[in-house]
């Protein structure tokens, strides 16, 4: 079975932003109204706009947009950074996984959330004690403040694009199946309430918004896999071998490594997930709202309990799937095919065992997802053009505060406007590629600057600069003659690039450049960043110290 994105896109949903669009590509067939769904969805509505009310009482500051004023608790962040994680490609992906393939759903879940809780404890404490409100402020402490924060801004927004894009297409896609709604109402609405969480709410908004959908999402997933366990006498061994049974493969469901071929491309997807995880600047900008580096570490532990619960849920679900939706006629068409795809089965077998009013609550709550994590997106985005590119390139941090919110109030009006333009231009075409270069970029540019600025000494701003946008361009040109692109979205007979995923080599390509023309830099303002980074391990480690970036 050859490597695909939108399945290892959607199974691989433990990163914080794979989207529905992952899930959910190509035609979709408008179902009948649900109005069960529509109840619930314009209950958690309400519920978010007067979440968003009520913060916008609390936020006067940047401070307080950014950031939600430093206040936020470890175990309310690490919920809201689980939030993120747990998106509704993962819910509907990794089910859908584990319905179709068995034991590779849970392999390829746990695997990738073992691997970001290294990155982000390496990270965590550094970024809170270093930063301020983006991943930018970090990477400039001891380097060109200007350079640094262009291609930081230009690596973050062109992040922020591919993954609005995703996003609005899924969302669209995702309410034709789950509410029966046109597709453009869906892209508007998602527009729309995006945008009033950011410009009144800020971080306090939307922090509670993702921490809302994390608890009803756990909430929904929990009481399904109760359901499924009750229906074997709580007998996992039982679930096993019923699955076994009347699955089409038999046991071959429970031997893993049917899904990865290509050894590469799988590496180079895993790279991309691991390491792009821990340059996702709506990620980062999470470690910014606690108070310290103790609340910051604590969110991660938080985050990883959460997420590690959910994923456990998911492949109980996929496998109660088997036997409640695979031997239910109910759920299949005349022609036999399964209704909405296997992509559907957990929104099955809520129906299954909850009904029609758990079945709209888990629809409502399966789109929901998508408005928490466009929120974050939405601030990250702002955050890059107002923080780093107005007020510290534009302004050379002369910005006044007042000034610096409006330019980030105008640029939340903007990604709205462009992310519902988009949403609709890409309404038929095959937007996955988009997540796995989100992934590449964040792995290839933003990870390697932001590491080696807390970690090695001899990073100058020449080698964060010439690596740094190699890396971007390497991602960015690999993806596009690779068989996705070049082969799939542009119509060639074969790939200029062989494999699917370029983050392997384009990573490399990021590091190689950072340190050749690092550790050949020597300019007198490289020894000047050099001699800086003793200041900046200390403060990385205390907190306290002398804050500032060299100026070129």
């Amino acid at each position: 079975m050859k490597l695909r994105i939108p399945t290892l896109l959607a199974l691989a949903g433990v990163t914080p932003c794979i989207y529905a669009a992952d899930a959910i590509t190509g035609e979709v067939e408008q179902q009948a109204i649900n109005i069960p769904a529509i109840v619930m969805f314009v209950l958690f509505v309400g519920a978010t706009l007067y979440i968003t009310y009520w913060a916008s009482k609390r936020t006067s500051s940047t401070s307080d947009y950014y950031s939600a004023g430093g206040k936020i608790t470890g175990f309310q962040n690490g919920l809201a950074i689980a939030g993120d994680f747990m998106s509704a490609a993962s819910f509907l992906g990794i089910s859908a996984l584990v319905f179709t393939s068995g034991y590779d759903g849970l392999i390829y879940s746990i695997g990738f959330l073992v691997g970001w809780p290294i990155i982000l404890f390496l990270m965590a404490e550094r970024l809170r004690n270093l930063g301020r409100y983006t991943f930018a402020d970090v990477a400039s402490y001891r380097l060109g403040k200007r350079q640094v924060r262009t291609l930081s801004a230009c690596g973050s927004l062109t992040v922020v694009a591919l993954y609005l894009i995703a996003q609005m297409v899924g969302a669209g896609k995702l309410i034709q199946l789950l509410f029966g709604l046109n597709y453009y109402v869906a892209v508007v609405l998602v527009g729309i309430l995006m945008v009033l969480y950011v410009l009144f709410g800020g971080m306090l908004a939307t922090t509670w918004v993702q921490m809302t959908k994390a608890v009803l999402l756990l909430f929904g997933a929990s009481f399904m896999a109760c359901m499924v366990l009750w229906h074997v006498g709580f007998n996992v061994e039982t679930l096993f071998s019923d699955a076994v049974s009347v699955h089409a493969k038999g046991l071959a469901i429970m031997s893993p490594g049917g899904l990865v071929t290509d050894p590469i491309s799988a590496i180079s997807l895993g790279l991309a997930l691991m390491f792009g995880t821990a340059g996702l600047p709506h990620i980062l900008m999470r470690f910014f709202t606690v108070g310290d580096a103790k609340e910051a570490r604590k969110s991660v532990f938080v985050a990883t309990g959460f997420i590690g619960y959910f994923y456990i849920l998911t492949f109980i679900i996929g496998f109660g799937a088997i036997l409640l939706v695979s031997t239910n006629p109910a759920f299949y068409d005349a022609s036999g095919a399964l209704v909405g795809g296997a992509n559907m089965v957990a929104i099955h077998l809520a129906n299954a065992v909850g009904g029609s009013i758990f079945l709209g609550f888990i629809s409502a709550v399966a789109f929901a997802t998508i408005l928490a994590v466009v929120a974050g997106l939405t601030l990250a985005g702002a955050s890059a053009v107002s923080h780093d590119l107005y007020a510290g390139v534009i302004k050379k941090d002369n910005a006044n505060e007042r000034d610096e919110l409006r330019v980030s109030k105008i640029t939340t009006l903007v990604l709205g406007i462009v992310a519902i333009g988009l949403g609709i231009l890409f309404e038929r075409q095959n937007i996955a590629f988009m997540v796995g270069l989100a992934f590449s970029i964040a792995a290839s540019c933003n990870f390697p600057i932001l590491f080696l600025s807390m970690y090695w000494k001899k990073l100058t701003t020449r080698g964060a600069m010439v690596g740094g946008w190699l890396g971007l361009l390497t991602a960015i040109a690999l993806m596009i003659l690779g068989p996705t692109v070049w082969v799939q979205v542009l119509g060639h007979d074969s790939p200029v690039f062989p494999y699917e995923y370029p983050a392997l080599f384009s990573m490399l390509v990021a590091f190689i450049g950072i340190w050749f023309f690092s550790i050949t830099d020597n300019s007198v303002a490289a020894k000047h960043e050099r001699g800086l980074f003793l200041s900046q391990f200390v403060r990385s480690q205390t907190g306290l110290g002398a804050s500032g970036s060299v100026s070129h």
